[in-house]
């Protein structure tokens, strides 16, 4: 199954949505710390409902700590991001991938980006700057379970 990461989180309410995605579908989250919020935040929480206690969460002290970590485990590492050229249809994804997300106000740094196996986009009109973090999440997931034929 693939996993998915979040980068230095800022918004509570999209953590907790995608930890309730992540629950239903027995994903992984990697929360790659320091977060924007408490895990004790009314907002997370509340986005998360009672499906947090099912979630299977990973905490890692910072970016250093998770590389390590995913380093060692060998798995490819995918950002999803607005500055990618890659459209994440036409990319082929691994039963063991890892997703990617930057922080919803800032993104990536580029030590995140050159971190990357690859980086991902989900195509838009060009007028527009980004979708929900956790829409984003949701309709890479699902292609990503997809293709390697995972859901559950």
């Amino acid at each position: 199954m693939p996993d998915i990461a979040l980068f230095q989180p800022d918004i509570p309410q999209n953590t907790g949505t995608i930890l309730r995605m992540a629950a239903c579908l027995g994903l992984t989250v990697h929360l790659i710390e320091p977060a924007g919020f408490a895990l004790s935040d009314r907002n997370f929480r509340r986005a998360g409902l009672d499906y947090l206690d099912q979630a299977a969460m990973r905490r890692h002290v910072d970016w250093s700590a998770f590389r390590d970590w995913q380093t060692k485990t060998g798995r490819r590492l995918l950002l999803l991001t607005t500055k990618a050229d890659i459209v994440y249809t036409d990319f082929s994804f691994r039963e063991d991938d890892i997703l990617l997300l930057g922080r919803e106000s800032a993104g990536a740094p580029p030590e995140v980006h050159a971190g990357a196996d690859a980086r991902l986009k989900i195509a838009m009109r060009p007028q527009t700057r980004s979708l929900n973090i956790a829409l984003a999440a949701a309709m890479i997931t699902g292609e990503a379970l997809r293709q390697t034929d995972q859901f559950p």
